[in-house]
C-alpha cells in the first residue's frame, strides 16, 4: 500500500514538468521573423483596410515577446507588441496596440492556438473586451485574429485577421 502511495505521489509531481515542456515546446516554435498581409476593421460597420505586415517574436520555454508593425494604404504604420507567459497551461501577459495603452491578456492554449481575452485599457467598440488568438497553422505560418463584440447586434466581428509566414531561405 505504501510503495503505491509513493509511485502515486512521484507520478502526480512528474505533470507539472510534462506540460511545462509541451507549453514551451510550442512557444519556441513561434520564435523567429514572420511577415504577411491582412485586414485590420477600422471601426465595427466600417471599412475593412487592407495592411502588410512584419513581426519579430522572441521565444524562450515559458514566454514570448512578438514586436511588430503593420502599413496600409502607403500613409500609415502601426506598431504593436505583445508579451505572453506561460504558468503550466494558463497563459498571461499584456498587449500594446497603436494607441501606445498596454492591455492585459489572458487564457489557455487549445492545440496550435493561443486563445487570449482582452481587456484593453480603453473603451474599443464599447467595451474592454476581445479575443486574441495567435494560431500556429503548419510549420511556417502564423495567424493572428482579434474579434470583437457588434454593440449594436451583440454578434461576434472579426476587427483583424494577418497571416504571416516565415521567409523562405532563398530570402534569408
Amino acid at each position: 500500500m505504501r510503495a503505491a502511495l509513493i509511485a502515486t505521489l512521484l507520478s502526480l509531481s512528474c505533470l507539472p514538468a510534462e506540460a511545462t515542456a509541451s507549453e514551451a515546446g510550442f512557444l519556441q516554435s513561434l520564435d523567429g521573423d514572420w511577415s504577411g498581409t491582412g485586414m485590420v476593421l477600422t471601426k465595427i460597420g466600417g471599412a475593412n483596410l487592407k495592411v502588410s505586415c512584419t513581426l519579430r517574436s522572441d521565444a524562450g520555454a515559458s514566454a514570448v515577446s512578438m514586436n511588430g508593425t503593420c502599413r496600409g494604404l502607403a500613409v500609415f504604420t502601426r506598431s504593436f507588441s505583445a508579451t505572453v507567459n506561460a504558468a503550466g497551461e494558463r497563459y498571461t501577459g499584456k498587449y500594446v496596440g497603436p494607441s501606445g495603452l498596454p492591455s492585459k491578456l489572458a487564457g489557455s492554449r487549445k492545440g496550435t492556438a493561443l486563445n487570449l481575452r482582452v481587456t484593453w485599457a480603453r473603451l474599443v467598440n464599447g467595451d474592454r473586451d476581445a479575443i486574441l488568438t495567435i494560431e500556429k497553422v503548419g510549420q511556417n505560418r502564423l495567424r493572428l485574429q482579434t474579434v470583437d463584440k457588434d454593440p449594436a447586434s451583440g454578434q461576434p466581428v472579426v476587427t483583424s485577421r494577418i497571416d504571416l509566414q516565415r521567409p523562405s531561405m532563398a530570402e534569408r
